[in-house]
């Protein structure tokens, strides 16, 4: 059973990155930490999807939230998600860090 960090990725402009997977036969529950560590506000979407390359509509927790300049941040906390899901992460700018941190545990 892994346990702490899942992924992490320091994010390319406007390009959706796939952060983390959950494993074949686990579940996991997660904590998604963005951070802007830039001098500009990004707009951020997080999708906890089973697509591979574009979330669809409904599979957005968050969608186009803003960080605030110079250390703005946004959690989402006890997210838990079934084998095979992805959380994809997009932001406006190449400045925001995604950090994706929990347990998995067989399904």
């Amino acid at each position: 059973m892994a346990s702490g960090k899942l992924g992490s990725a320091a994010l390319a402009a406007d390009t959706y990155t796939t952060v983390y997977t959950v494993p074949a036969g686990k579940a996991a529950t997660i904590n998604i930490a963005l951070v802007n560590r830039g001098a500009d506000t990004a707009l951020v979407r997080v999708a906890l999807t089973n697509e591979a390359v574009t979330p669809l509509d409904e599979d957005f927790i968050e969608y186009d939230a803003k960080l605030p300049i110079d250390g703005g941040i946004l959690e989402r906390t006890a997210v838990v998600a079934s084998a095979g899901e992805k959380i994809m992460v997009m932001a406006s700018t190449a400045s925001v860090t995604v950090r994706v941190h929990g347990f998995e545990e067989d399904a």
